[in-house]
């Protein structure tokens, strides 16, 4: 009679939360967005020499004043440009599918953000500058094309495999959602591990939030294997951090070890080679999550003021086994 209980309120919590996200996604659905994207890279590629000075007159952020006029019309002909740009066009065509995506991401960060005011996209060639492929400021996303060919395109063959694997157009909405997160995420001034793993979990969580359609790998920029590693070793992880007393550390090579970007993380076990980077990230958004599920009546503008401490006592947080 107790194993039919606990069935049915199961099945109960999944149907109230799959209407809730129903309710929601619907509510998304209705909010104003005035998108404007302008392809700088096609209006560029596509200008004579003459067009140079109204170029610079209306895009002066594009237009560095230390280079001359005519370093910008020696770009118009450079035939790595050119190729860049037809490569550009083969994989984006004429941005339309990015486009839904970006009016449905947009919705997403008013529908939670409604005082947020969106930039402006403008689409540029960054000469493969991946460590900035998405600039978000006050009132422009730059987004750099050439960094979302594909892992496996000839241009990144001289990037490490960690590095190149994130250069997909599989991943640009997730850059640009984890771009605005970083805007109203503050960075932990508390100097702890766990304060940092949580920082990341929220920036996660907002990414869960804004982005819903996409995959759980896609949100942390991980391969379908890397996220299923991380999920079938989660525990283990977990067991690791607690054993060596890692949660209260200052230690700042934790962070080399467990939280930026690199071909593995570092448990200093033989497992090292077969793990993705940046696990900590993946068990603060565990913490987060469970936070959230346990304390629905927090609010996400809520959940960004409380500090780690208080998540994680208050998550109750216990990994798969």
């Amino acid at each position: 009679m107790k194993l039919k209980f606990f069935l049915l309120f199961g099945f109960m919590a999944l149907l109230f939360s799959c209407n809730e996200q129903d309710a929601t996604e619907k509510a998304v659905a209705k909010m104003p967005v005035d998108l404007d994207v302008i392809r700088f890279d096609q209006l560029f590629v596509r200008s004579k020499a003459d067009a140079i000075p109204d170029l610079k007159q209306k895009f002066p952020y594009l237009f560095p004043r230390r280079y001359a006029d005519s370093v910008w019309i020696a770009r118009l002909t450079d035939t790595l440009q050119l190729e860049i740009y037809s490569e550009i066009e083969q994989r984006f065509g004429d941005f339309g599918e990015q486009e839904q995506q970006l009016d449905l991401l947009f919705k997403h960060i008013k529908y939670y953000f409604p005082k947020y005011v969106l930039p402006k996209v403008v689409t540029i060639i960054s000469d493969v500058q991946y460590d900035n492929r998405v600039v978000l400021t006050d009132s422009l996303l730059l987004v750099g094309l050439d960094n979302y060919l594909g892992r496996e395109h000839r241009f990144y063959a001289g990037l490490p495999n960690y590095v190149a694997k994130n250069l997909d157009a599989k991943f640009l909405m997730s850059d640009i959602a984890s771009a605005f997160a970083k805007t109203i995420n503050r960075y932990p001034r508390n100097r702890s591990f766990l304060s940092r793993i949580v920082y990341y979990g929220k920036e996660l969580y907002i990414k869960e939030l804004l982005i819903p359609s996409n995959s759980e790998a896609q949100k942390i920029n991980y391969t379908e294997e890397e996220i299923e590693w991380a999920n079938t070793n989660e525990e283990q992880i977990w067991r690791y951090f607690v054993e060596r007393e890692l949660l209260f550390s200052t230690d700042s090579k934790l962070d080399r070890r467990f939280l930026d970007p690199a071909p593995f993380s570092k448990f200093q076990l033989e497992l090292d080679s077969e793990s993705p980077g940046r696990l900590g990230r993946f068990i603060g958004w565990k913490i987060v999550k469970a936070f959230m599920e346990r304390n629905p009546k927090i609010t996400l503008i809520e959940l960004l003021d409380l500090p780690a401490d208080v998540i994680f006592k208050k998550s109750n947080y216990k990994p798969k086994k």
